[in-house]
């Protein structure tokens, strides 16, 4: 059987760890969020938090196995804050970095399409333009605006949390292609929604992470794509009624990011989650978090000063830390292979905080499955990794196509590079708005020729050119129907001729 992975995957595995097949979890651990960014590779990069100011000891209240114990939680619900926290960051706090988009509660869109002249960006996505916002929602909840759009043309907005759940979309599949007006409120606004308000999104944290994505159905649509994008609007409650705005809080002192990388090895990650604590205020689901966590001295906003406990104790929050790790690792490893199953709402993982945390690990922000299912496939059908020196086929049977209420497509990628490579047809993706060119086999199926050289004259058509050497093809289906959903479609296999391709 062909190996298929859920897209994650520039995966995150514990020092000293070498688990097996890893590299297929490095298939765009940014992918599902920003696609195209390397904001993996930024995010490692930028500095620690900065030290603790001088002060006492924390006030631990617990005893060196209870700290343990609480350490673990803590490590399992801070890892996805903090990586949640590390995105909003780059994108609309840094001002000037690699990954800045624009301030915050401001919509930027990105519609262009990437080509193998763009090696900057690694698994470019070619289906779907971005449109990005980080929000802030502590002054007053904001209001966004959608156009109507065709619903032939899929779009989506993503609402991520700080705990790093889904917790509303607005789209193609969520709410219709009708126009509308969408009030995100924080958990701290009790008003009523105002008049003209299609639906309140409400999220638990002050802290939203928001991605729009935008069918793009052919590089001369761009323009289309541009024109929806420029209707889409962001504006604070008080803005969309015509009143004076509500009193602005104190300004944050924004912690520079913690890298997940970093957290697992430092104490320091007890510093983070408690600058993180504030934009969090409720319960996660159960008692507040900061609450549980008391007994460990850590208190909402204030520096922790981990260095300054007894030896013992520092080894127990290191212990539990380790305990964490090894829950979400294990958490990863019962989930491979199945695609979308480390993202989404609260509800649909079930609150269980080693998932949420691996999906974090995996890539921040990835869309829940009912929304899309993202896969890489790298090997043929006999287990052998994909390699432009042989010729390969993928048939869909009559009526086996991928089963979507969106779209679907497949791109090609050189493997380990993740980067579009030219060919001589300027063709890096086969999806299913090509479906009336394709030609179709005599029994009404349709099978692709994945290879480097061109198949023929009259295959052409159903030609996706691979590169010479390694590469891998990345699945993506969006709005996927219950067959999918459930398991019971399979994607086909590709199967290989024996004979490698001769040098032209």
């Amino acid at each position: 059987m062909p190996a298929r992975r859920a897209i994650a995957f520039r995966g995150f595995a514990r020092r000293g760890s070498a688990r097996r097949g890893s590299a297929r979890w490095m298939f765009v651990r940014r992918m599902f969020v920003l696609a195209v960014a390397p904001i993996l590779l930024a995010a490692c990069a930028v500095p620690s938090a900065p030290p603790a100011e001088d002060g006492p000891p924390p006030p631990i209240q617990a005893d060196a196995a209870q700290a343990r114990a609480l350490a673990r939680e803590a490590y399992l619900r801070g890892v996805p804050m903090l990586a949640a926290y590390q995105m909003l960051y780059g994108n609309a706090l840094q001002n000037g970095g690699p990954l800045y988009k624009g301030p915050l509660n401001t919509l930027q869109s990105s519609a262009r399409v990437y080509g193998p002249d763009d090696p900057a960006f690694v698994s470019p996505n070619a289906d779907t333009p971005y449109t990005y916002a980080a929000l802030d929602l502590r002054r007053e909840p904001l209001v966004l605006t959608v156009p109507p759009v065709d619903r032939r043309r899929y779009y989506a907005f993503q609402f991520t949390d700080l705990y790093g759940y889904n917790f509303a979309y607005v789209g193609t599949r969520a709410t219709g292609g009708r126009a509308g007006r969408y009030l995100i409120a924080g958990p701290g606004w009790k008003g009523k929604a105002p008049r003209g308000i299609s639906k309140v999104l409400r999220s638990e944290t002050d802290l939203v992470n928001v991605v729009g994505r935008t069918q793009l159905l052919n590089p001369a649509d761009l323009r289309n794509v541009v024109r929806i994008q420029e209707k889409y609007g962001l504006q604070p409650l008080s803005a969309y009624l015509g009143r004076p705005a509500p009193p602005a809080p104190p300004a944050p002192d924004w912690m520079t990011p913690l890298s997940l990388q970093q957290a697992a090895r430092s104490l320091k990650f007890f510093d983070a989650l408690a600058f993180l604590l504030p934009f969090a205020p409720g319960g996660d689901g159960q008692e507040p978090l900061a609450r549980r966590l008391a007994p460990l001295g850590l208190a909402p906003g204030r520096p922790y000063h981990a260095e300054r406990l007894p030896p013992a104790l520092q080894e127990a929050l290191r212990a539990g830390m380790h305990d964490g790790q090894t829950a979400i690792d294990t958490a990863r490893a019962e989930h491979d292979g199945s695609p979308g199953a480390l993202y989404g709402s609260r509800e649909a993982l079930g609150g269980d905080p080693a998932r949420l945390a691996a999906g974090a690990q995996a890539g921040a922000g990835g869309v829940s499955r009912e929304e899309a299912i993202f896969m890489a496939l790298d090997k043929d059908s006999a287990g052998a990794p994909l390699d432009g020196g042989y010729r390969y086929s993928l048939h869909f049977p009559r009526g086996g196509l991928p089963p979507v209420n969106g779209f679907w497509s497949i791109t090609m990628y050189a493997w380990p590079s993740q980067l579009l490579v030219k060919n001589d047809i300027n063709r890096y993706v086969i999806n299913s708005e090509m479906l009336p060119r394709l030609k179709r086999d005599a029994d009404g199926g349709i099978t692709l020729y994945v290879q480097r050289v061109s198949p023929g004259k009259d295959r052409v058509s159903n030609w996706l050119p691979a590169p010479d050497g390694p590469f891998m093809l990345a699945l993506r289906y969006y709005w996927p129907k219950p067959a999918l959903l459930q398991g019971k479609w399979k994607p086909p296999q590709l199967v290989r001729e024996a004979l490698r391709v001769v040098a032209p």
